[in-house]
């Protein structure tokens, strides 16, 4: 069993995916999750291919968020989409990130994501509230590399 897959159980997959469909209840924003061993080139550049990967600057109003964890390098970087980055205070990201980090040095890697994803989710529902004609514009499920 990898890294990876040792990560999470399948029950905080699923966790982490409520929260995600939580998150995104009253916002038109998409957040996404990235598990991978390690990132091949510098983790800030993987996470931009991997937003690419998973079509997250697809959005109607730009307002994606990948979650992006190496787990073996033991690097995370939050990636938000430019409608989002606009509005956002400047140090938001990094403070979010920084909540995550804290949970994960205790091993609750679980919990850091579901917080940083209710986070974000807070800033996208502010900025882009849920309105009738929004739909699920990305799958909701934890993509691994």
């Amino acid at each position: 069993m990898s890294r990876v897959e040792r990560f999470l159980t399948k029950a905080e997959e699923a966790e982490i995916i409520a929260a995600i469909r939580t998150a995104e209840k009253n916002t038109s924003g998409e957040i996404r999750v990235h598990l991978e061993p390690h990132a091949e080139i510098d983790a800030y550049d993987r996470a931009a291919e991997v937003f690419d990967m998973l079509h997250m600057d697809n959005t109607k109003q730009s307002n994606g968020v990948l979650i992006y964890v190496a787990v073996e390098d033991r690097t995370l970087v939050i990636l938000g989409d430019s409608g989002i980055n606009e509005v956002v205070a400047p140090d938001f990201w990094e403070s979010t990130k920084d909540i995550i980090i804290e949970h994960f040095k205790n091993d609750a890697m679980k919990q850091g994501l579901v917080e940083g994803i209710l986070m974000a989710g807070e800033q996208l529902q502010k900025h882009f509230p849920y309105t009738n004609d929004d739909k699920n514009e990305l799958p909701d499920s934890i993509s691994i590399g």
